[in-house]
């Protein structure tokens, strides 16, 4: 694409071009270290580095541009733009140079505390029950109908994401469902897309290393469904009800709003909730008809992600039989509330619970679903939300029977230190749990599954779907999933 084709998507402050030329860009990158010769290289600041200090090299690898929010000096042969920021301008140029894929795609965007990645999964299965071609963007993976491509990030920068939707888009996709972090919309990650459905999950604490305070981060998820109306499609917001803060989100949006939820009378509705350690049962009760629904997957939680799923899916013209027939067909998802049956006496559960009120759902769950005790294993990640710590261990002292305080992903700091946070929730509650301060994660998931008796339920809970452990000093593989069959074949209740 000619380089004056992408300063028209973008809003230059000033550009230098070189004279009597006119320069064809042929790729985009905003790191240096994977730049090709006529690319052009957005330097973008990170929370490590800060991409000018890479332009050099970029223009040494053979980038022909450089889109730059801060004086540089190079070469007088290389095009130079300058901008007020440059992430608005690798989203808006990102979109131009793909072809604006999103305008061809029915997009849906999933935002929320909890429940995002269950929720575009079950509206993938809903899609393809419809007969369409789904592409999935999230914090498991990326799925480009069938096809898996790995994801780094819940939602990747602009750059990555309108790549995706074109491959998507060449694929044969007709729609794509995606998660929707704080971080992607508060860094303009999402800039260039155009969404067809807005979904709100929930909101409740996380992620305040980033967002300092809970309304900033308000702030950041509302700012998703106030930017609704100007992506040029007629959009629709799909807002839980019974969440405290959904009067503020639809204060908020200007587009047509669907609500949903369990306790009020919400334009879609659970009536008749039946959770067993199987699934769970209800009516879906839309304005129009009632509807018998059996999910394959458990806990009060996945009433609310599928209540959101059909919501979203039924904007878009959905039937409801489709709709129930896309949310009976998923059995699980990878580190939600996953079950692991090798035959043993007792219950296994890994969940990705790492917020106060996600373990507290959890562990719900867990205890409704068992006769015998709640076992649970849990860390805190380093490097985030120190307060998050002590609360979390307040709550698996009330309702869970034993505690196993354990290393999550350490990163940089002590994971003696932080196992010390929890611990410190523990003890401030009167009568609590008994407890052990395993540092090792596999010694603490060990430790779990050997504890356990005919009856019992163990929650790992933290990592979920994660296939690593992050140390101050290396990353390394770990797998909750995979220890725990270990643990349990090796205590001898279970098949190898």
């Amino acid at each position: 694409m000619e380089l004056r084709q992408l300063l028209e998507a973008m809003e230059p402050v000033a550009t230098v071009l070189p004279p009597g030329k006119e320069v064809v860009v042929t790729g985009l990158a905003y790191d240096s270290r994977v730049v090709k010769p006529g690319d052009m290289f957005f330097c973008i600041e990170g929370f490590t580095t800060d991409g000018h200090l890479y332009a050099q090299e970029a223009v040494e690898k053979g980038a022909v541009a450089v889109v730059h929010s801060r004086p540089l000096d190079l070469p007088r042969e290389i095009s130079r733009v300058a901008v007020s920021d440059t992430r608005t301008a690798m989203g808006q140029a990102s979109a131009r140079f793909y072809g604006h894929p999103s305008s061809q795609l029915t997009v849906i965007g999933v935002t929320g505390t909890k429940g995002k990645t269950t929720t575009t999964y079950l509206i993938k299965a809903i899609l393809e029950s419809a007969g369409f071609t789904v592409g999935l963007i999230g914090t498991n993976q990326n799925l480009i109908g069938d096809r898996p491509v790995a994801a780094s990030r819940t939602t990747p920068e602009s750059l990555d994401l309108q790549h995706l939707f074109a491959q998507m888009l060449q694929a044969g996709c007709s729609h794509v469902v995606m998660e929707v972090s704080s971080h992607a919309v508060e860094l303009g990650r999402t800039i260039g897309t155009s969404y067809d459905i807005g979904v709100f999950t929930n909101i409740t604490r996380d992620h305040l290393d980033f967002h300092e305070t809970f309304e900033h981060y308000l702030a950041a998820k509302t700012r998703f469904f106030t930017e609704l109306s100007g992506n040029g499609k007629s959009a629709c917001a799909i807002v839980n009800g019974d969440d405290s803060h959904s009067e503020h989100i639809i204060a908020q949006t200007e587009v047509p709003v669907l609500t949903y939820g369990i306790k009020g009378d919400w334009q879609l509705r659970a009536e008749d909730v039946q959770v067993s350690p199987r699934g769970v049962t209800y009516r879906l009760c839309t304005q129009r008809e009632q509807l018998p629904l059996s999910l394959q997957l458990t806990g009060r939680f996945n009433v609310y992600n599928s209540l959101a799923a059909a919501a979203a899916s039924l904007a878009l013209g959905v039937e409801g039989c489709t709709v129930v027939k896309g949310l009976q067909s998923v059995s699980g998802v990878s580190g939600r509330f996953e079950l692991l049956d090798l035959g043993q006496e007792y219950t296994v559960v890994v969940d990705y619970a790492h917020t106060p009120d996600s373990l507290q759902n959890v562990l719900e769950t867990a205890r409704a679903l068992t006769r015998g005790r709640v076992i649970v294993a849990f860390g805190c990640g380093g490097n985030r939300d120190t307060g998050k710590r002590p609360e979390m261990g307040a709550i698996a002292a009330r309702l869970a029977d034993y505690v196993i305080i354990t290393s999550d992903n350490p990163r940089k700091e002590d994971p003696v230190a932080i196992c010390r946070d929890i611990e410190a929730g523990v003890k401030a509650v009167e009568g609590h749990a008994p407890y052990e301060l395993l540092l090792d994660r596999q010694t603490g998931i060990y430790r779990a599954v050997e504890v356990a008796g005919p009856g019992d339920l163990v929650l790992i809970a933290g990592k979920g779907h994660e296939t690593y452990q992050i140390f101050a000093d290396r990353t390394i593989h770990f797998d909750d999933r995979e220890v725990a069959a270990a643990a349990i074949v090796a205590r001898g209740s279970g098949r190898s």
